[in-house]
């Protein structure tokens, strides 16, 4: 993911590439302007309809929609060829900052092109050139947007600051890179460039190189350039070609338009247009299988082929099936996460996977031994750092042990790997099997009469049963009645009107509530009462107040929340519903609130110096937030994410408490696919910020804003706890500092999910610098009135 402000895509929820993905705006009305140049105070709008074309008519510069989500534009080049559908982008402004409609690109009276976003009103790139001399600008046949002074030099230009796309001409220079287009909320992982080394290279998160032009190291490179005739290559420091590569069909002067460009898919490509046809033909790509592109099926998914080429598959049935199709550029859902292994309710286990290679990335986060298959298999699954692992077949004896959650690969009948993944087991059934030493007459005699065995035994079990429950039943009246002759009411399984169960939270009267915590004696904070079960579990009772959700509302919730397991979740045991009190129990946390842990001077506060137990704690959040939001049956919100709803058990893990409850004070129920999930996305940056710092709520410091001036000029000790210097790992904390301020923008499109935080916080992928901290959002208004957003 290297990298979050070149947003081309929200999700891998897509059908297209960004090139297909952004269209030019319909012109309904408005003129377009035409010719080599527009003076300064020119401007373009979203809602305008009015686009910039050059002198040949070849590029058009304006607003360019996207198409999966129509309230949002990015601004930037495309060719002009009459049809949207070839019309492809070639350069983007801020590498694809989406805007809203109603923003406007200007070119400012002091020589900057700066684009203002209309949501917020403020700008979100500038090409920082005010004041040096920018009399115009102008949109050259080639499709280079430049920016010219009086003597007609050039000032600024976008083929320095290169996208996805080179056109013939355009250069690039170490470091610069070509950034695949993504169909994710946060830029694609895969990037091609010059190297230190002089290679030119394709990348995937800046650590791991899939293809390489590989000559000789020691060449010192000046640049890499891609002609008008098909060529591409690399110049050393006295203006040599040391490596080229050419399109099929170079120097055919027939054809006048030519691109090169990292697709989506992460492989690259030199497109040639064929005027006859009106398409785009791929007239070279540099890795010939796309299997061999690391990655290409994203997390938990498998490369393959089938007859019409390659096709991804997910590794197991715990995630989603998708597929892709790479002829035509187009792509559906990605694979879910796998199941939480730590939360495994019978243990785990090891899926098979034969003729499979699991992909490696560098250490620390695998590990190589020299296993055989058996032993890899028994490793891995003794392991409780494991995720998967990889045998190979070849003779090398080689064992891949990988130590991260990215697991993804590839599968070939050719193969010569076995890898093993682990998962959650399942109780399984217990197989019946015919000793084959026993003829056939013998056997099916055999089976008949074990067959009939099994029938008797089972009609004499389901006698049983029946006389049993119905004995059951009757006793059950009788005391059912008896207790309501007492007129006390016992706990139930929470049912609603149409008796259906919901996960076993119990129901309890409001006087057995205040035996259990003995009349409220024990107050653990406001509303916040510690009691016990009868088997002397520990539980925390909470006190609702202004709830207005009906009974069939509340039984709705608690079931929603109920039904939810996660190691990093507080438990919900059970609740109390009558007309003047509600109350909800929970499991009992031993320490206490985060807020509480890093605040206050307790001296039982243990660890609270330790930078690996906050980030833990971080990613735990994270990790629950996550499987919320994306793992259970329905889409589960917080909506009130604080220090104060984080607890800590006796091992420092965090569980969050509160989770759905918003719900039930509410003037309208809604689903939760009608939930904003942006907003615990937005707090939960603000909760990272506050673990890296240590400052409270109403600190009265703006922590956005010296978040990202610390970050911005490499000096995050002035931002971090004092507590924490000398001990954190600077890059961690920069990494938690960075995708905290791109959870807290204030375009929710921007945001990552939480799926892609967890990833980041672990290490995983990398984040780039968010955008300014203009762009950051104002807490109180994330949440609109009346807007429906849909999980991510």
């Amino acid at each position: 993911m290297h990298g979050m402000q070149k947003h081309h895509q929200m999700h891998f929820r897509g059908k297209f590439t960004l090139a297909a993905l952004f269209v030019l705006s319909s012109i309904a009305s408005g003129e377009d302007f035409q010719g080599d140049s527009v003076p300064l105070g020119f401007e373009l709008s979203g809602h305008g309809e009015q686009v910039w074309v050059s002198q040949n008519g070849g590029f058009a510069f304006g607003f360019l929609s996207d198409s999966s989500k129509n309230d949002y534009f990015v601004v930037g080049i495309r060719y002009n060829l009459g049809n949207s559908d070839v019309n492809l982008p070639v350069w983007t402004v801020g590498g694809g900052i989406r805007v809203s409609e109603n923003s406007t690109f200007r070119l400012s009276i002091d020589g900057s092109f700066v684009l203002i976003d209309g949501f917020s009103g403020s700008p979100v790139w500038n090409s920082n050139t005010s004041n040096l001399g920018v009399v115009k600008a102008c949109l050259l046949d080639n499709g280079n947007l430049v920016l010219v002074g009086l003597e007609e030099e050039v000032i600024w230009e976008s083929f320095n600051s290169p996208t996805d796309t080179l056109l013939p001409g355009q250069s690039l220079r170490f470091p610069q890179t070509l950034r695949a287009s993504s169909l994710n909320s946060v830029t694609s992982p895969y990037s091609f460039g010059v190297r230190r080394s002089g290679n030119v290279e394709l990348i995937w998160e800046d650590t791991v190189t899939y293809w390489s032009s590989q000559f000789a190291s020691f060449v010192v490179v000046k640049e890499a350039n891609f002609d008008e005739e098909g060529v591409f290559r690399v110049f050393d420091a006295y203006n040599a070609s040391v490596w080229s590569q050419s399109a099929e069909d170079f120097s055919d002067p027939s054809v006048y338009l030519r691109h090169m460009r990292i697709d989506f898919d992460g492989n690259l490509r030199i497109y040639s247009w064929n005027g006859d046809l009106g398409t785009w033909k791929v007239t070279w790509q540099a890795v010939g299988n796309q299997c061999d592109v690391f990655g290409s099926c994203g997390t938990y998914g498998l490369c393959s082929y089938n007859s019409t080429g390659p096709v991804c598959e997910c590794l197991s049935s715990d995630s989603l099936d998708f597929g892709m199709v790479f002829e035509t550029g187009s792509r559906t859902y990605g694979c879910k996460a796998m199941v939480d292994l730590g939360n495994c309710e019978f243990g785990s286990s090891l899926l098979v996977l034969k003729h499979t290679e699991i992909y490696s990335l560098y250490p620390p986060h695998d590990v190589r031994l020299m296993l055989s298959l058996d032993a890899c298999k028994d490793f891995c699954l003794n392991d409780s750092s494991c995720f998967a692992s990889t045998s190979r077949n070849d003779g090398s004896g080689l064992c891949t042990i990988k130590k991260t959650s990215y697991i993804s690969g590839y599968r070939y009948s050719y193969v010569p790997a076995t890898s093993f993944l682990k998962v959650c087991s399942v109780p399984q059934a217990v197989d019946v099997h015919i000793n084959a030493s026993v003829p056939l007459y013998a056997q099916q005699s055999a089976t008949l009469f074990h067959e009939s065995k099994i029938l008797t035994t089972a009609l004499a079990i389901v006698l049983l049963i029946s006389i049993s429950a119905f004995l059951t039943i009757e006793t059950f009246m009788f005391w059912y009645i008896y207790r309501k002759r007492k007129n006390h009411q016992m706990s139930i399984p929470l049912k609603d009107s149409q008796g259906l169960n919901y996960s076993g939270v119990i129901r309890l009267s409001f006087e057995e509530v205040k035996g259990l915590t003995r009349n409220f004696v024990n107050e653990l904070g406001p509303n916040m009462f510690k009691g016990a079960l009868p088997n002397r579990m520990p539980v925390t009772v909470k006190l609702l107040t202004n709830v207005i959700a009906s009974e069939r509302q509340f039984h709705m919730v608690v079931s929603a929340v109920g039904s939810a397991h996660h190691r990093n979740l507080v438990a919900i045991k059970g609740f109390c519903f009558e007309h003047d009190h509600k109350c909800l129990i929970y499991e009992y946390v031993r320490n206490g609130s985060l807020d509480q842990w890093l605040f206050n001077n307790n001296p039982n506060n243990q660890y609270r110096d330790s930078w690996k137990h906050r980030l833990d704690i971080a990613i735990g959040i994270a990790r629950v937030i996550t499987y919320l939001h994306m793992g259970c049956n329905q889409c589960i919100v917080h909506g009130d994410l604080r220090l104060e709803n984080v607890l800590l058990d006796e091992c420092l893990v965090a569980k969050v408490t509160g989770f759905g409850l918003g719900r039930l004070f509410e003037k309208e129920i809604v689903s939760s696919s009608e939930t904003l999930p942006e907003r615990d996305v937005y707090m939960f940056g603000e909760i990272l910020l506050r673990i890296v710092c240590g400052k409270r709520d109403g600190s009265g410091e703006n922590l956005m804003a010296l978040a990202y001036e610390a970050c911005q000029d490499g000096n995050l000790d002035a931002f971090i706890d004092a507590r924490l210097e000398g001990i954190a790992d600077w890059e961690e904390v920069e990494r938690t500092v960075k995708i905290a301020l791109w959870c807290m923008q204030n375009q929710t499109s921007r945001r990552p999910s939480m799926g892609e935080v967890v990833k980041i916080l672990e290490g995983v992928i990398s984040v780039d610098m968010p955008p300014s901290s203009t762009a950051f959002a104002i807490k109180d208004s994330i949440i609109i009135k009346g807007e429906q957003h849909e999980c991510k």
